[in-house]
């Protein structure tokens, strides 16, 4: 399948803006299940100075720097990718049991095990927490394998958990989400994370998108207007396998990946720092994700 995107985000400050450096994470990945086929970041007003790079995780990172003076920002990607289903994921007779995965990743040396094991830690957004792995426990019985273990996890918090949209922002601790059992789509990414590292295991966070039109007879997913997120699990036969707790689903071909990291904080869509402003400012975001035939 062929995904046309267009991620609009507009910024407007009460007072002038006289310089800004910028970072967007907006050009999708190419991996196994998908090919980022073309891609562009733009800006209004233009950038006077730009570069390209990858960060640690491997994310395409635009860096932009505005020196004309400005109360409007407005950041337009726009990028053609193909997906592919991820076939066979939860293939159960060649899962790997959650607590052999767990050991593996204590003693094994190979690259896999040493690049998936920073993953286990805590992160900025995801702290270490005792209710987390009391939470997950009755998820990981001993020998269960892991992405049945996984699956469950991510169905009693899809059950468990209320999506509000309103509760949460991106700065909301993840206790405050445990305390209350509401928020979006980052903060059950978060909770599950925490969970699984609670466990022992190596878990990442992945932000993208959903195609917006349900296919026929469908309702339309939750998160298909905005940037997505969902998280991974590392399973040391089969590499990283996708979840995602706010539709209780294996993300497949209407799952698109921006960007991967430990959490939000490392995935950031677009973050920066400005010179003027005032105090305050206006955001808004517009996703459009269309499928070709």
């Amino acid at each position: 399948m062929r995904y046309r995107i267009r991620h609009v985000t507009e910024y407007n400050y009460p007072e002038t803006v006289s310089l800004c450096h910028n970072e967007a994470r907006l050009n999708p990945r190419s991996t196994t299940r998908q090919r980022c086929v073309q891609a562009s970041v733009s800006c209004e007003p233009g950038a006077a100075y730009r570069s390209e790079r990858e960060d640690f995780f491997g994310n395409r990172v635009s860096f932009l720097t505005i020196e004309q003076p400005h109360t409007l920002l407005r950041v337009v990607a726009e990028s053609l990718v193909e997906v592919l289903p991820e076939i066979g994921q939860l293939d159960l007779g060649r899962d790997t049991p959650w607590d052999e995965a767990r050991q593996r990743l204590d003693t094994e040396l190979s690259e896999a095990m040493l690049e998936a094991r920073p993953y286990r830690l805590e992160s900025p957004r995801i702290p270490t927490l005792e209710v987390l792995a009391d939470y997950a426990r009755p998820s990981f019985g001993p020998g269960r394998p892991l992405s049945e273990a996984v699956t469950d996890l991510m169905a009693r918090i899809h059950g468990d958990f209320e999506y509000d949209p309103g509760f949460t922002t991106v700065s909301t601790p993840l206790e405050t989400v445990l305390e209350h059992r509401k928020g979006v789509c980052q903060d059950f990414a978060h909770l599950a994370i925490g969970c699984l590292r609670a466990m022992g295991l190596a878990a990442r966070y992945v932000s993208g998108y959903l195609e917006t039109r349900p296919p026929p007879g469908q309702e339309k997913l939750q998160g298909a207007d905005a940037s997505h997120a969902w998280f991974s699990v590392f399973d040391p036969e089969r590499g990283w396998l996708d979840f995602d707790p706010t539709n209780n689903l294996v993300p497949m071909d209407r799952h698109i990946t921006l960007a991967w990291g430990r959490d939000y904080t490392d995935v950031a869509p677009l973050k920066g720092v400005l010179y003027g402003g005032g105090e305050s400012h206006g955001l808004s975001v517009a996703v459009d994700v269309t499928a070709e035939s």
